[in-house]
């Protein structure tokens, strides 16, 4: 395993099922991936479990852990969410912990960690007024949302499926890359 962990959250949006290739991407690039999907992408059928947990060696969670389960992972060293939706950034940004992965990402950045988080919602999604504020609230967080000019651009509603083989995954890793070096 890598010294470096990063927890990698993942929503219930298009892309997901190809999450793959980020964690391949994770890996290559010396990360330890813990994978992490909200219960909408678990039991939605986003993910698929065995063949994350073939290539990082570690289950795919998606609930809290009782105290007497197994399984216990090392602290995160940064944290990515890819692919990110309206509803989780916008219960993120309220600090709702209702769901595992909305607990890890409220903790984090109480802990300080370095997190960047790529979207996927269309256009009408983004014109609802809790996504600028949500998004606002998440980078005076310190959260790096690659969204707008030069991330994430959201797609006419009917659209997303096209939008799927080219989902820019490696921008969340390039993102937390800038943020070890300083940038």
């Amino acid at each position: 395993m890598s010294d470096r962990v990063l927890y990698l959250v993942v929503c219930a949006a298009g892309p997901a099922p190809q999450v793959g290739v980020l964690v391949e991407a994770a890996k290559g690039r010396g990360w330890d991936v813990c994978t992490i999907a909200t219960p909408a992408a678990e039991g939605g059928g986003f993910v698929d479990p065995a063949a994350i947990e073939a290539v990082t060696g570690r289950p795919v969670r998606h609930r809290y852990r009782r105290a007497d389960e197994p399984g216990r992972w090392p602290k995160a060293d940064a944290v990515a969410v890819a692919p990110m939706t309206m509803n989780t950034v916008t219960k993120w940004a309220d600090g709702h912990a209702d769901t595992y992965a909305l607990g890890v990402l409220t903790e984090a950045i109480g802990l300080g960690l370095p997190i960047a988080a790529l979207p996927f919602w269309n256009a009408a999604q983004a014109a609802h007024p809790a996504v600028d504020r949500a998004v606002a609230t998440l980078r005076e967080c310190g959260v790096e949302v690659l969204y707008g000019t030069d991330g994430f651009r959201p797609h006419p509603p009917g659209t997303g499926g096209s939008r799927i083989p080219t989902y820019p995954w490696v921008r969340v890793l390039d993102a937390l890359d800038r943020r070890a070096a300083g940038g």
